[in-house]
């Protein structure tokens, strides 16, 4: 079962979502906070649930803030930013500080659901109209050349698997396999895995 947690200063946010996780056979709803102490508080109390969907504007403290915290902490949980804004700056922000997912409030039922459903196998969720607007910022960019072999363990990563893993499914050593993860991070200027596979699942290259 997937423990869902909602974090958002908007009680219609909060029953649409709870509406629709509540019938799913795969999910627990775990509840819900206005603000972001009540999220504190059951960190605190270990109690985690496995995916929160997380607010960026929040009172007191903002979701970039507090996403960061979290990484920060090493917490096991997976963010989904939920937001109003497709603002290229603020995506890669929340990205950048550690989210699984971003998704706009306008959001599809089914996108939110696969959303969940993808960040808990380990792999990052964008939602197309997010897509479409990290696409717009740039679209004449040319995106460095990468091999076959890193193509494979690109895509390998971005199913959450280990640099050990994908050693054994690929036949090669896990030194190997890190070159390559460093290869391309230089090569996307990425400054860490996760916005490296954000840039492949923007550009399509997987």
């Amino acid at each position: 079962m997937i423990k869902v947690f909602v974090l958002d200063d908007h009680p219609m946010v909060i029953e649409g979502l709870k509406a629709a996780l509540e019938d799913e056979n795969d999910i627990v709803y775990m509840g819900s906070a206005k603000h972001p102490s009540g999220l504190e508080d059951l960190l605190h109390k270990k109690d985690y649930p496995d995916v929160v969907l997380m607010d960026i504007n929040l009172p007191g403290k903002s979701g970039l803030e507090l996403c960061k915290e979290i990484k920060d902490a090493h917490i096991p949980i997976h963010i989904i930013a939920l937001s109003t804004s497709n603002q290229v700056g603020t995506i890669n922000k929340m990205m950048d500080n550690g989210a699984s997912g971003y998704l706009l409030k306008d959001a599809s039922r089914t996108e939110i659901l696969e959303a969940i459903h993808k960040v808990v196998q380990g792999k990052i969720y964008i939602s197309f109209s997010v897509s479409e607007a990290l696409k717009s910022k740039n679209p004449d960019a040319g995106l460095p050349v990468i091999t076959k072999r890193e193509r494979e363990v690109l895509e390998l990563i971005a199913n959450g698997f280990t640099n050990h893993d994908i050693a054994q499914k690929l036949f090669l050593t896990p030194a190997t396999v890190d070159t390559h993860r460093t290869n391309m991070l230089v090569k996307f200027k990425a400054k860490n895995t996760a916005a490296l596979v954000k840039l492949a699942v923007v550009n399509n290259l997987i």
